[in-house]
């Protein structure tokens, strides 16, 4: 029997695969160029397995509390990390999720690093671009909601690639608050680009999120990551 939540989720999901669809088909990209990566952060167990029923293949935390609590209770799917990452965390990230969103440092790379390599596995990694310099009006300028700056990109990307058990996936970004999205992200497709000239495996970019997907899809997002338009209204975590 169907319970009321499964429903909720299945129209939401419904929903969101349009958006997403029709933001492919106006950008003039194939509809399966785009994954959803469904952010469960408060969420229980139970809407994850509902998910995952549904054929949501891509899950993310940004907190490894939940993420080492849930990741195990729901093997079968992909699971991304995509919060700031401490390095002493790294260990414990890089043992339940195949991803990780937020490289933005040297001790990070090297923290991965050594925690992929103790636990037998390659893990994907986005570097984490600031697109505060693409901000176009006044409420944007100066939030940095996280990331190095689109010039330091090339140097830890080589740090990234060079380094065992890590392989260099591409680039992520949230859009500054007050910006105009599609300024921002057209900013990040242009470091994505060179990227993708000195390291062509690293062609994925995650970028875009409930509010903004369309703007993310026009300038060549591969992952979007979708919280509260699938599943609602977060629970704050005490």
């Amino acid at each position: 029997m169907t319970s009321e939540r499964e429903a909720e989720l299945w129209d939401n999901l419904g929903q969101v695969r349009e958006r997403i669809q029709k933001a492919c088909e106006a950008a003039g990209r194939p509809g399966g160029a785009v994954t959803l990566v469904a952010i469960t952060k408060t969420f229980p167990i139970s809407d994850i397995r509902a998910l995952a029923a549904f054929g949501v293949r891509d899950l993310g935390e940004n907190r490894e509390q939940e993420l080492k609590a849930k990741a195990p209770e729901c093997p079968d799917v992909v699971w991304h990390f995509v919060g700031q990452l401490q390095s002493k965390k790294a260990r414990s990230v890089v043992r339940n999720a195949a991803v990780v969103h937020s490289v933005d440092r040297s001790s990070l790379v090297e923290a991965l690093s050594r925690a992929a390599v103790a636990e037998e596995k390659t893990v994907r990694c986005l570097l984490q671009v600031s697109l505060a310099s693409y901000g176009s009006s006044e409420a944007a300028t100066g939030m940095n909601r996280g990331g190095i700056a689109p010039a330091a990109v090339p140097a830890l990307a080589a740090e990234v690639a060079a380094a065992d058990g890590l392989e260099l996936g591409g680039v992520m970004a949230v859009a500054p608050l007050g910006s105009d999205p599609d300024e921002a992200f057209a900013g990040l497709q242009e470091v994505a680009s060179r990227l993708r000239s000195e390291h062509a495996g690293a062609d994925w970019i995650s970028a875009g999120m409930s509010g903004d997907l369309e703007a993310a899809i026009r300038h060549g997002a591969t992952h979007v990551r979708l919280g509260r338009a699938l599943l609602g209204t977060r629970t704050p975590l005490g």
